[in-house]
C-alpha cells in the first residue's frame, strides 16, 4: 500500500513537472512568435536609417498629441484627472544634452516624449511631467529623462543624463530627498520603454533583467532610484499588445497596451502599486484609456483662436 501511494504521488510530480515545463515552453513560444511577428513590421532596424513609412509618419513637421482618461492612485486613494502623451522628433545634442538650435553634424535625431497627468487631491491640484529623449536609430539608451511635480506644498525636480554612467541630479522640498546628485550603472530605463514601442518594439527587452523605474514613481513613493530586478513579458490579444513589467521587491506591475501595426500608439496602461502610508496604505490600480489622437504643429497653435482643439482632445 505504502509503496503504491509513493508511486501515486511520485507520477503526480511528474505530471506537474511535465505541465509546468509544457507551459514555460509554450509561452517561449509565444514569445518567440511575437518577436518574430514584430521584427517583420517594425520601422527602424538598430544603428540604420528609419524606413519611409517611419519617415512620412514622424519627419513631417507635426507632434503626435493622445489624451487619455485618467483614473490615478495617490495617498490610499484613486483620484480622476487626465494624461497627455506628446510624441515629436527632434535634433539632440548628446554633449550639451539639449535641443539642438541648427544644423549640426553631431546631431542625433530622437524621438522626444513629453507625458503630462493633472488630477486632484481634495483641494490642491497635481501636475506631472515626464521627458524622455531616445535615438530614433535605437542603438542606445536614452539620452536624457527628466520629471517634475508641482503641487500646492511645492515642487520636485528629476534627471538622468546618459554620459559615461547615468548622472543623476534630484531636487525636493523634502528633508529626507532634499538635493541629490548620483551616478548609475547603465541599464534598462523604464521611462524609455515608452519611446522604444514606438520607434522599435520588436526590440522591447523581454525576460528577467534589471530596470531602473521611473523617476515619477521612485520620488512621489520615497524609494530609492537605483536599477531593481524585474521580470517583463509581452502577449498580444487581437489589435493590441500587451508590455509588462513586474518588480517583486517593490510590489509593483505595469503593463502598457499598443496597437500591433505601425505607427505603434499607446491605447493606455495599468499600474498597481502600494498607495497611502500607515493604515491607510492599501495597493491600488491606476489606469489610462485613450481618448483621442491628433497630429498637429502644436508650437504654432499658442493664440486662442487655436482653444478649439483642446475640445477634440476633450480636455
Amino acid at each position: 500500500m505504502r509503496n503504491t501511494m509513493y508511486l501515486v504521488s511520485l507520477c503526480f510530480l511528474l505530471l506537474l513537472n511535465f505541465s509546468a515545463c509544457k507551459n514555460k515552453a509554450k509561452q517561449k513560444e509565444n514569445v518567440l512568435a511575437l518577436e518574430a511577428s514584430l521584427k517583420k513590421e517594425n520601422s527602424v532596424k538598430p544603428n540604420k536609417e528609419p524606413n519611409p513609412e517611419f519617415k512620412k509618419y514622424w519627419y513631417v513637421g507635426n507632434a503626435e498629441i493622445t489624451s487619455y482618461q485618467l483614473t490615478q492612485a495617490r495617498y490610499g486613494e484613486l483620484r480622476e484627472g487626465n494624461a497627455v502623451l506628446v510624441y515629436v522628433t527632434e535634433p539632440f545634442l548628446a554633449d550639451k544634452q539639449v535641443k539642438a538650435d541648427k544644423p549640426n553634424k553631431n546631431n542625433i535625431s530622437v524621438l522626444k516624449l513629453n507625458s503630462t497627468k493633472n488630477y486632484l487631491t481634495g483641494i490642491y491640484p497635481y501636475s506631472i511631467m515626464n521627458s524622455s529623449f531616445y535615438p530614433v536609430h535605437d542603438n542606445s539608451h536614452a539620452l536624457k529623462i527628466s520629471f517634475s511635480a508641482q503641487e500646492w506644498c511645492g515642487h520636485v525636480y528629476g534627471q538622468i543624463n546618459n554620459k559615461e554612467d547615468f548622472e543623476v541630479m534630484s531636487h525636493s522640498y523634502f528633508e529626507s530627498d532634499a538635493d541629490q546628485s548620483f551616478k548609475l550603472q547603465k541599464t534598462v530605463l523604464e521611462n524609455e520603454i515608452w519611446n522604444k514601442i514606438r520607434v522599435n518594439p520588436a526590440n522591447l527587452p523581454i525576460g528577467n533583467l534589471k530596470i531602473i523605474p521611473s523617476i515619477e514613481y521612485t520620488t512621489l513613493s520615497h524609494k530609492k532610484l537605483k536599477a531593481y530586478k524585474a521580470i517583463t513579458s509581452i502577449e498580444k490579444k487581437g489589435s493590441i499588445y500587451y508590455y509588462s513589467i513586474s518588480y517583486p521587491e517593490l510590489e509593483r506591475d505595469l503593463t502598457i497596451q499598443f496597437s500591433a501595426k505601425f505607427p505603434y500608439i499607446i491605447e493606455g496602461w495599468v499600474e498597481t502599486f502600494n498607495s497611502g502610508s500607515g493604515a491607510n496604505k492599501k495597493k491600488l490600480i491606476s489606469t489610462a484609456k485613450k481618448i483621442k489622437t491628433i497630429k498637429t504643429d502644436y508650437w504654432n497653435k499658442h493664440d486662442n483662436a487655436h482653444l478649439h482643439l483642446r475640445d477634440s482632445l476633450k480636455l
